[in-house]
């Protein structure tokens, strides 16, 4: 997966057999009305509180697990269309490294988001659309621009859905939706890092389909969703969240399994939508700490079919943690490791027996992978500046498939810098 031909930024990951997330939002209909749901979608990690002095976080659609904070949105009355409420985000982004792999380069630069979110959050029929540029810069990963990763992953409007509410606590969405699973998110701002990181290398990020989601009783809500996984565009995915808050605490399960086989693949889908996923993810949130320690398992099992002629698994977990001081500073780290099984198998390909190693989920079978990832952060009101300072190490590699030229340096060490402004009622106010 991390091949010379793989190695390009995908934003994209495995999922799981949705388990007790499943059971609990399938009996969630028969649950007696409890307290009104959060607007939060309920499959989604809650996004953890920000320091008291912070502006309130207003976009129901996507999570924001900090340090950044979001701005109240600007609000208008559309007349047939309702009450209206408008984002924006324009960023840049800038890196440098060493031992890039071919193709690449050891200095880049791109718009990093360019997008506005409009959305109607009021009554039972409500939607919600996201346009415009992004990009999705990722460690051990090579650099991909605003254009070219619109064009390879999710199109100029990434995600848009309709949300209709059944009931108290029920509502249902429909169309390009944030996936259920794992800790990190899509989008540059959305996260501790600027960029993701090796564990979420193996999610994915958008998929297509239909989600329930549904408050059980005080502290659980649940999520079930069927779509089309790594955007294959084939609805054969069940996934599941189910969430757990009480005070500073959250624990979340997020599982997802193909519940077929699709031979189809692309940047945005790639071997992983054959496999499953599931994830375990702990946050503690208590003034100007967020510590959110978080475990992921990741299944892609042989299959002749789709060409995966011996399976692998891949298990890797992290720790990320964000300190707040004053004057709008923050101090976000993450540390995670990695690893994917290995083996081969000897099939006959029609000329003869080769021997085939296990199916390559991050730097060739039985390799193994670590990062660090510091971000010092700024942020007043909608301006905010921060920097990444990042080191990947990689063990029992398969030449060709780490970095440099050749694919065969096990270390890469990359500096990025993003800045950029967060648009809201700061465009309305005097």
């Amino acid at each position: 997966m991390h091949s010379n031909a793989m190695v390009i930024l995908r934003s994209i990951s495995l999922r799981s057999i949705a388990g007790a997330a499943m059971t609990f939002a399938l009996v969630a209909a028969a649950q007696a009305p409890a307290p009104a749901p959060s607007s939060t979608p309920a499959a989604q990690t809650p996004a953890p509180a920000a320091p008291a002095d912070a502006a309130p976080t207003p976009l129901s659609t996507f999570v924001l697990t900090g340090p950044l904070t979001w701005l109240p949105p600007a609000t208008f009355d559309a007349g047939p269309f309702g009450k209206i409420s408008v984002n924006g985000i324009i960023t840049g982004f800038a890196q440098g490294q060493n031992n890039p792999v071919t193709g690449d380069d050891t200095k880049q630069a791109t718009l990093s988001n360019g997008e506005i979110f409009v959305q109607k959050a009021d009554g039972k029929l409500q939607w919600f659309v996201q346009a415009g540029v992004y990009t999705m810069p990722t460690l051990g990963a090579a650099f991909l621009n605003a254009q070219n990763t619109n064009t390879d992953f999710y199109g100029p409007v990434p995600v848009a859905f309709l949300k209709l509410a059944t009931g108290k606590t029920t509502t249902w969405q429909i169309g390009a939706l944030p996936t259920l699973m794992g800790a990190e998110s899509t989008f540059t701002y959305q996260n501790f890092n600027i960029e993701r990181g090796l564990v979420w290398y193996q999610e994915n990020a958008v998929d297509r389909g239909l989600q329930v989601n549904q408050t059980l009783g005080k502290y659980f809500t649940a999520s079930l969703s069927w779509n089309d996984g790594y955007y294959s565009n084939r609805y054969s995915w069940l996934s599941g969240s189910l969430t757990f808050t009480k005070g500073p605490h959250s624990l979340v399960y997020d599982g997802m399994g193909n519940m077929s086989k699709t031979v189809f693949q692309t940047y945005a889908t790639p071997v992983q939508n054959n496999g499953s996923m599931h994830a375990v993810i702990y946050t503690y949130t208590k003034g100007a700490w967020i510590v959110q320690p978080y475990f992921q398992f990741g299944n892609v099992p042989t299959n002749k079919y789709v060409g995966i002629y011996k399976g692998a698994s891949a298990t890797g977990g992290a720790l990320n943690v964000s300190r707040a001081f004053k004057n709008g500073f923050a101090l976000p780290g993450r540390f995670e490791y990695i690893s994917q099984t290995g083996g081969s198998t000897t099939v006959n390909l029609g000329e003869g027996n080769t021997v085939v190693p296990a199916v390559n989920l991050l730097y060739g079978a039985g390799s193994s992978a670590w990062s660090f990832t510091a971000t010092p952060t700024y942020q007043k009101g909608g301006f905010f500046f921060r920097t990444d300072l990042a080191y990947v190490s990689v063990s029992n590699y398969t030449k060709g498939d780490v970095f440099g030229p050749l694919g065969n340096n096990s270390s890469q060490f990359r500096a990025a810098g993003e800045f950029g402004f967060i648009f809201g009622d700061n465009i309305v106010k005097k």
